[in-house]
């Protein structure tokens, strides 16, 4: 596991949509951590609580969302603890943007279509540093669409005129604005065609190595996350059910789930293989299934699958293997579940 300074720990966060006997848990203590200059990326089917993962840990939770527990501890730049949850709205002022950032899914809806592209750009310096000069602000604008590969004259254009890269781009360039050390993707390439996915895949690369920060990129692409990412957690039904790094879960997913993932995209290189797939459908969150919420999709589920609910824990499968957090009874099996076993009986 990545052994950098934490510059961002989920711990135990839970969120309810709705209330009473009616309300559907969209995440279920859910624990995570971010580390400095880390990407980490999030990934799992639609539904499974990415998105509202990354709200609620930021307090951006529209209504009817509701949190019922847990802490976000955020290490700010003066070397303090801040829980994000627990902090005030002027606490949550000062860290927002100046050192989290946010790329929001869907820059066409992000971006207001009425302002120009410089004015959208220098508003967000203004907001936050309300002393910058308009020329200053102009200029860190310009070199704001320079890191992102946009010329200068784009200040003026607005959002329709630009294309759904460029407008990406420009959310990313917003993001950067006032430096911040955590920035967080949701979604960040999707409805692109894949020549721009990759341009901007590349450049998220270059700039997070060149400017220091880090990153949670989510998507339910595991095969974006397996170039971009250092590490990879997997969500179902509002859970993290596998954690470990970008290598070790592609060349080796200890979760039934993972394999499905990997296993349903064609690979761009190597002998034709048929796709796998995952049969089923998600859960209904208001209703889950008893035990493992995956296990009536799983070909590998067995008596204790039905009734207890694994946690997520840290485990080796083997002596030469470092530990990773798997929720999966099969790590208990004697022998553990070898990544070729796991294949085989998965028909992959």
């Amino acid at each position: 596991m990545n052994e950098a300074t934490p510059v961002l720990r989920i711990d135990k966060l839970s969120v309810d949509y709705g209330y009473d006997s009616r309300a559907v848990h969209a995440l279920r203590e859910v624990s995570l951590t971010l580390h400095s200059g880390e990407v980490l990326g999030l990934a799992g089917e639609s539904g499974c609580g990415k998105s509202t993962l990354a709200y609620a840990a930021t307090r951006l939770l529209p209504p009817p969302g509701l949190i019922t527990g847990g802490r976000v501890l955020f290490s700010t730049a003066d070397g303090g603890t801040l829980d994000l949850l627990g902090a005030s709205d002027d606490e949550l002022r000062a860290v927002r943007w100046e050192e989290i950032a946010i790329v929001f899914q869907g820059a066409m809806n992000s971006l207001n279509p009425v302002y120009r592209i410089g004015k959208q750009l220098t508003d967000v310096i203004a907001a936050h540093r309300p002393k910058t000069g308009r020329a200053a602000a102009r200029d860190r604008a310009v070199e704001l669409l320079d890191h992102v590969g946009i010329s200068a004259d784009r200040l003026r254009a607005y959002p329709h005129e630009l294309s759904g890269g460029m407008r990406q781009r420009v959310m990313i360039a917003m993001a950067l604005a006032l430096e911040p050390r955590v920035i967080i993707m949701d979604e960040p390439t999707t409805a692109l065609d894949v020549v721009v996915q990759r341009q901007i895949l590349e450049q998220i690369t270059e700039l997070k190595t060149r400017l220091g920060f880090a990153v949670i990129f989510i998507t339910h692409d595991v095969s974006l996350l397996i170039e971009i990412a250092d590490r990879i957690a997997i969500m179902y039904a509002g859970q993290i059910i596998e954690d470990a790094t970008a290598a070790e879960v592609y060349h080796a997913p200890r979760h039934p789930y993972t394999s499905g993932l990997l296993h349903s995209f064609p690979p761009l290189h190597g002998p034709k293989r048929l796709l796998g797939g995952i049969p089923g459908s998600p859960p209904d969150l208001q209703a889950l299934p008893s035990g493992c919420a995956f296990q009536p999709r799983c070909q590998l589920a067995f008596d204790r699958c039905g009734t207890d609910r694994p946690a997520l824990s840290a485990t080796a499968f083997g002596p030469d293997e470092p530990l990773r957090r798997v929720a999966c009874f099969h790590h208990d099996a004697d022998p553990p579940l070898i990544p070729d076993t796991l294949s085989a009986r998965l028909g992959s």
